[in-house]
């Protein structure tokens, strides 16, 4: 089976004026469209997250120069802005949904930015994208205790297939962050595939519930993302990123045995 590493872009906002919540994770339209062009040029060939897991499953050959490209939460810059370019290319593409920000009957209000309504969605998808869960309010998935865990992944899986008239077989977690817990509850929620961030490349022998991603930021010219999508010194383009990670994690893990003693004493 092929062990071929694989870069998989993740994306937030694609906008011209993107407001201060959303700037450092967007792209520009001008700047998009200038990475989606590298891509071309360079004989890249873009497939959806269940296309990638599905030949890692079976075996089967992956593309000479595979790339998946993902966008999260559900920013309407992705429709206005980004599918043209992709519909232009004839790429795949991925978006994975939280779906209490979507505009609509479930909007819970807590979107970031200007976010997609449900016919967009759909549009999107009739466009051949494919339409994955990022959870229902967004967040910190290993915060929440297991009743509320299943709640998000459960509830927003049911709203897209509700909306979309297909289930949803992909998964990102909110803010890259997940844990056995989570990644089982994801398992058992009926995904077959997870993205976590990682900001590396993606192998198989992560499992199919762990598949890196590399950020692509406001801040990524020209030169690194040729370096992102070729695969060339991810470890120094995220150095900072890995190390702010880590001192993270260990603050996030004393939060949860400080919680873990609370309920243990009431």
């Amino acid at each position: 089976m092929s062990e071929k590493p694989v870069p998989i872009l993740m994306y937030h906002a694609v906008a011209g004026a993107p407001n201060e919540a959303t700037r450092a994770l967007s792209v520009s339209p001008e700047a998009f469209a200038e990475q989606m062009a590298v891509v071309a040029d360079r004989g890249l060939t873009p497939l959806g997250t269940a296309d990638l897991a599905a030949c890692w499953r079976s075996g089967r050959p992956l593309p000479e120069r595979p790339v998946l490209i993902t966008f999260d939460d559900g920013y309407e810059g992705v429709h206005r802005h980004a599918l043209p370019v992709l519909a232009k290319h004839g790429f795949a593409a991925t978006l994975f949904v939280s779906t209490g920000w979507i505009r609509g009957a479930y909007d819970t209000g807590g979107g970031l930015d200007t976010m997609l309504d449900w016919d967009q969605v759909r549009e999107l998808a009739a466009a051949g994208v494919e339409i994955g869960g990022h959870s229902h309010t967004h967040p910190q998935l290993d915060q929440l205790d297991d009743g509320t865990l299943r709640h998000e992944l459960i509830h927003c899986k049911e709203i897209v297939s509700d909306e979309l008239g297909t289930v949803p077989t992909s998964f990102a977690y909110p803010y890259g962050y997940s844990s056995r817990r989570v990644r089982q509850a994801v398992r058992e929620t009926g995904y077959g595939q997870a993205l976590a961030v990682g900001n590396g490349l993606a192998r198989r022998r992560q499992g199919p519930y762990a598949l890196h991603r590399v950020t692509v930021r406001r801040s990524t010219g020209t030169e690194e993302f040729e370096r992102l999508v070729e695969g060339r010194a991810i470890a120094r383009n995220f150095a900072g990123d890995r190390a702010l990670t880590k001192g993270y994690a260990l603050v996030r893990r004393a939060r949860q045995v400080r919680r873990k003693a609370i309920r243990s004493r009431v």
